[in-house]
């Protein structure tokens, strides 16, 4: 996998600076559903386990699953994980 990142849209976090490599977005799927429970729209990435976001309409809820997936990206980095490649539609989806 290519070190190469941007985080030009994810929140300022004090883990952001110890990167000296861009990120580059790969695109993961996001499943988005509606809760009542939480009375907003919920952003689910399968690929990235425990990357879920929320928002009050769609455009906030893909916004914030941009931001979500970044910090998913730039927290394993930093940890050393593995970040799986992304595969598209799920075939078990």
């Amino acid at each position: 996998m290519k070190d190469e990142y941007d985080f030009s849209n994810a929140r300022k976090n004090p883990y952001a600076k110890k990167l000296k490599k861009q990120i580059t977005i790969k695109q993961y799927e996001v499943i988005i559903y509606w809760s009542e429970t939480d009375n907003s729209f919920i952003a689910e990435v399968p690929e990235l386990s425990g990357c879920v976001a929320d928002g009050k309409t769609y455009h906030d809820v893909m916004k914030n699953a941009e931001i979500v997936i970044n910090e998913w990206i730039e927290t394993a980095k930093l940890l050393g994980r593995d970040i799986p490649q992304p595969k598209g539609r799920l075939m078990f989806a």
